[in-house]
């Protein structure tokens, strides 16, 4: 048993009875929707058509919300229904940045996220989902589509039908006949700044100017990005933590020598501050941090966000131990180098397996992000080791670690221009990058990132180490920033 929908988009008459259906049933708070209607225009007065499609969630047979829910939220039932448990919920918003559809949203009477669901309250009860019963031109048909009896299995055997975005795979049981092609792929539409039926100014209608060729969204519900300044202080922090240890644990391994008291007590108690301040983070992003402890009672070891959790933890206790151990003078020995270097490259790297669990979210599926990771971190450590000491007198360390910094902040400048300049694996993927280069982002990248936190450090490191890397780890913050933040600038739906 799989039940799935069909909508017949050459039936639907825009009328949001659905919406409001689905409302009601579920009391869906005002400015999310679990079901909602989207409205795109094509052609010029007097030759325009306008075109309706009802967008929600698709009952994935191979969801992505389920792999990355951290705590087992999300499941699928027997009868092929993604079904969610807000109890075991902590709010982290990973599914919403994994839906490739935008079918996920917080709600704000319990703080968790919620979806549509099937009705599988009234589906238990031999009932059709609301949606289904209160559509005036039984434009939406729910049924079994392992049942051939079933109509919606039989509309999908016979009739020409789409799903949105296959090439995801995730094998969604949502299928559209009819359905104008534009609003399957939302990158192909030209947004307007105007309202549905005029644009008013000073009780006036004022003339608008549409290109004609292309397809116009007039009417969709808002979907705000899920992750903001925590997310990137989360990247950046989380690379000073790694990348402290890092350089520390690998220079000490190879017999590179450095102060004592710096590599066995300054750095780890460094690293530590800024593991605290990462996972200080991570809880304080999540919609419920009361539940927090839920990665630890109700983890789902498919999610990167409970296997990151574990990396961390593990991280901080060997660099816990590296601290104690310096504090009463014990000499560090190499196991226990060489096990925090390895934790400390999983703890640089793992969010590149977390973030390209995120399917909705094409900017973060880089190959190269794992790596460009890693070299982030080496760039925060030696910028660390650079000003570390700034209280003593060790101009030789500041002057090694400021001629490594440069070689990584090059690395760093290399895998940014890969990130731009390398082919993109899909429509999405480019504009996001754009809105980078030459979109909305353009003056952060070229002036900010780029010009002053990276370009003038390198320039100004020889004869000034520590303003340098000061100004290098301000630069990996804004880059961490634009990074998160464009990813999320393509529309899903």
């Amino acid at each position: 048993m799989r039940y799935g929908f069909v909508l017949d988009q050459d039936r639907c008459i825009g009328c949001h009875a659905c919406t409001v259906a689905c409302k009601e049933e579920h009391q869906v708070p005002v400015g999310v929707f679990r079901t909602w209607v989207k409205y795109v225009e094509k052609g010029e007065f007097p030759h325009t058509s306008r075109h309706f499609g009802v967008m929600r969630c698709n009952h994935c047979d191979s969801a992505p919300c389920i792999e990355i829910c951290p705590t087992n939220a999300l499941y699928r039932r027997s009868d092929g229904i993604v079904d969610f448990d807000n109890a075991r919920c902590i709010g982290c918003k990973s599914c919403m940045q994994a839906c490739p559809y935008d079918a996920l949203y917080i709600d704000s009477n319990t703080n968790t996220a919620a979806k549509c669901n099937f009705c599988a309250h009234r589906i238990e009860a031999n009932l059709e989902p609301a949606c289904v019963i209160v559509c005036p031109t039984q434009a939406i048909i729910a049924g079994d589509l392992d049942n051939p009896a079933s109509k919606a299995s039989r509309i999908v055997a016979t009739e020409k039908v789409s799903v949105r975005k296959p090439h995801k795979g995730t094998e969604p049981k949502l299928y559209y006949k009819g359905i104008e092609g534009d609003l399957l792929e939302p990158t192909r539409l030209s947004r307007q700044n105007t309202y549905i039926f005029a644009d008013q100014q000073d009780g006036r209608e004022t003339e608008k100017t549409f290109d004609s060729t292309l397809t116009r969204e007039v009417y969709d519900v808002a979907h705000p990005a899920p992750w903001g300044w925590k997310i990137s202080t989360y990247l950046w922090t989380k690379s000073i933590a790694s990348g402290t240890m890092l350089v520390a644990s690998l220079v000490a391994s190879v017999g590179v020598y450095l102060p004592i008291f710096n590599a066995d007590v300054v750095l780890p108690a460094i690293s530590l501050i800024a593991l605290g301040l990462t996972m200080l983070l991570l809880v304080l992003d999540l919609k419920r941090p009361d539940r927090f402890f839920y990665l630890l009672t109700k983890p789902n070891f498919r999610s990167w966000l409970v296997l990151g959790s574990y990396i961390l933890m593990a991280y901080g206790t060997v660099t816990a131990i590296w601290l104690v151990q310096g504090f009463s003078g014990q000499h560090i020995n190499l196991a226990l180098k060489w096990i925090t270097w390895i934790l400390a490259l999983g703890s640089a790297g793992y969010s590149a397996f977390l973030f390209a669990q995120a399917k909705g979210r094409e900017l973060w599926h880089s190959s190269l992000f794992f790596f460009h990771l890693l070299v982030q971190a080496m760039m925060a450590g030696t910028a660390i080791v650079a000003v570390a000491d700034l209280w003593n007198d060790w101009d030789i360390l500041r002057s090694v670690a400021a001629r490594s910094l440069r070689i990584w902040m090059v690395i760093h400048l290399v895998m940014i221009f890969g990130e731009i300049l390398l082919p993109h694996s899909n429509q999405d993927a480019r504009k996001a990058m754009r809105s980078i280069v030459s979109g909305r982002w353009r003056m952060h990248f070229w002036g900010i990132t780029l010009t002053l936190c990276t370009l003038i450090p390198l320039i100004i490191l020889p004869a000034s180490p520590v303003l340098g890397s000061l100004l290098t780890l301000a630069g990996l913050w804004f880059w961490d920033d634009l990074w998160v933040k464009a990813g999320q600038s393509v529309p899903l739906s």
